[in-house]
């Protein structure tokens, strides 16, 4: 709870701030000191308070206060100075708090190291970890079931020996996954598959515990691949298991180390986009190595698809354009286990939802489930609100941009970048204007402007955050996926892509259940007769849909 005089200076910078701002607007200068006076009342009687700027500099001074700001604390004004960009101006928009894009210089320019002198990382800034450590241990507390998993099988150690590369969206959730690999007896080493999704301050906390982590939010895509080369290419390092999402780390190593390549146990993927790549791969042969596809896993695309994208879909429109729902024309690309989740949230808001989609089946679904299903060139002149998440490519032209209406909000919610084809958007006739992070304005030459945001990419990772719950369940299915790999006797696993098990999937279930405190009816001995099951399970066929 705050104090009498912490809630007094809150009140007193709520205050201030606007009028600061207002006067430095109004004002023709951009050296001259600004001088504002407001009077409070108090426990002490009427105090006068007297806060005083530039208008060429970020913080504002405070006199005559009887507590002293907390250090690091700044109050930001939108309006600094003439010469503020709008990096500056919005810097503090990040979801993390992140300092990113306040900080200019590359990482892979600076010389880091932690607390205990541990060097081989890089991240935005080390310093950050901290606050990475309280964001990891608020994540632990809503993942039960990964945290089970890891209280029963440490003491046994299943990955012992194994040297994990990661490749993944590296979050407070991920840093969860990446210690109970670790305390399941694994070595690792982690890089980012997206380069807006990073947490800084996770990234930090990991490294500064001794992970070897290249990552960090605002990555090139130069950076992005060098990261990912670091995780592979080390000194006294021989990697056996990957854990992909999608497919980067599996590219590279194939392409560039084929000679390490061959030598991996296996691959964990766990996205349509890698998993796409390993089938393409075990088509035309080039697969040496067996591979697990956890995306189709129940326990991934009926939980992580659909409830995930349920919920953060919803944050992150909600954190980058402010947007009222209620009445909006929404179309959405896909009516997958992803669409489907982005589907019912935005109606249950009242947007007004229309699907597309190429598949007789997820299209009668959609009708079904009362959506219209149209295309895409026969709305795209009167919706507000374009998501895509098919899996697919140039889903949205240049062709369907052109044609879209003033204001409206354009995002991504499917792995890849190639949904939305932002690349015909860079052209000399359009001008990007930065509004704040991940989130731009593109305007065309008759004024009309179009919001883009997370410039095409995976939008709730790059805009918001994601339930911690539903990432517990992918996540513990992802280390059950490398333990069966990593420990699986010679030939039970070919040169191919390959479904976890049905009993693994109902084990991650069950890991779950207590924290709803559910109780599952047990068979009796003639049901099971009856049914012809296990008492134990597995109680549905490999080929049952839920």
């Amino acid at each position: 709870m705050l104090s009498s005089e912490q809630l007094r200076l809150v009140i007193m910078e709520k205050e201030m701030e606007p009028l600061l701002t207002s006067s430095m607007e109004s004002q023709d200068v951009e050296k001259a000191e600004i001088v504002v006076q407001v009077s409070l009342e108090g426990q002490n009687g009427k105090q006068t308070i007297t806060a005083s700027t530039c208008a060429d500099e970020k913080e504002i001074k405070y006199k005559n206060l009887g507590t002293p700001r907390a250090k690091g604390s700044r109050i930001r004004s939108r309006s600094l100075s003439h010469e503020s960009s709008d990096a500056e101006s919005y810097s503090t928009s990040s979801y993390t708090g992140s300092s990113s894009d306040d900080d200019d210089i590359n990482p892979r320019e600076k010389e880091q190291q932690s607390s205990q002198g541990f060097k081989d990382f890089c991240v935005r800034n080390i310093e950050q970890h901290a606050f990475g450590r309280r964001e990891i241990e608020i994540a632990e507390q809503e993942m039960p079931g990964l945290v089970a998993l890891r209280k029963r099988a440490q003491d046994d150690k299943p990955l012992h020996g194994a040297k994990i590369i990661g490749c993944t969206h590296i979050t407070a959730q991920t840093a969860v996954l990446v210690e109970t690999l670790t305390a399941l007896g694994a070595q690792v080493r982690w890089s980012a598959c997206n380069i807006y999704s990073t947490q800084n301050e996770v990234a930090a906390a990991l490294s500064e515990a001794g992970y070897s982590v290249f990552a960090w939010k605002g990555e090139t895509e130069e950076d992005f691949w060098w990261c990912i080369d670091n995780c592979i290419n080390a000194e006294n390092w021989q990697p056996n298991l990957i854990i992909d999402d999608g497919g980067d780390a599996t590219h590279l190593m194939l392409k560039k180390y084929p000679h390490l390549f061959n030598q991996i146990k296996g691959i964990v993927e766990e996205s349509v986009t890698g998993v796409h790549r390993l089938y393409q791969l075990s088509k035309s042969g080039k697969l040496t190595v067996p591979a697990m596809n956890v995306n189709d896993s129940v326990t991934k695309t009926k939980f992580d698809n659909l409830y995930l994208c349920r919920e953060s879909i919803i944050d992150a429109l909600k954190r980058t354009t402010d947007v009222m729902f209620g009445g909006k024309q929404v179309l959405i690309c896909g009516y997958g286990e992803v669409g489907k989740g982005c589907a019912a949230a935005l109606r249950g808001l009242g947007c007004v939802v229309m699907v597309t989609e190429i598949d007789p089946i997820c299209a009668l679904q959609a009708c079904m489930d009362g959506f219209r299903v149209v295309k895409l060139n026969e709305v795209v002149r009167q919706i507000d609100i374009l998501i895509t998440c098919t899996g697919n490519k140039n889903v949205v032209t240049r062709d369907h941009l052109d044609r879209l209406k003033n204001g409206c909000i354009v995002c991504n919610m499917g792995h890849s970048n190639t949904e939305i084809d932002v690349g015909s958007l860079r052209t000399p006739e359009l001008t990007w204007e930065k509004v704040r992070s991940q989130v731009d304005h593109i305007i065309w030459a008759d004024g009309k402007r179009i919001i883009l945001l997370a410039e095409g990419r995976l939008v709730n990772l790059s805009c918001s955050s994601v339930p911690s719950f539903v990432v517990s369940i992918t996540a513990a299915t992802q280390a059950l996926a490398l333990i069966e790999l990593y420990n699986a006797p010679p030939g039970r696993y070919k040169q191919d892509v390959y479904l976890l098990p049905k009993k693994m999937d109902e084990y991650v279930a069950s890991l779950h259940l207590p924290t709803f405190d559910a109780h599952l009816t047990e068979l009796s001995d003639e049901q099971a007769k009856y049914l012809g099951l296990n008492k134990a399970g597995p109680f549905k066929p490999n080929y049952y849909r839920y």
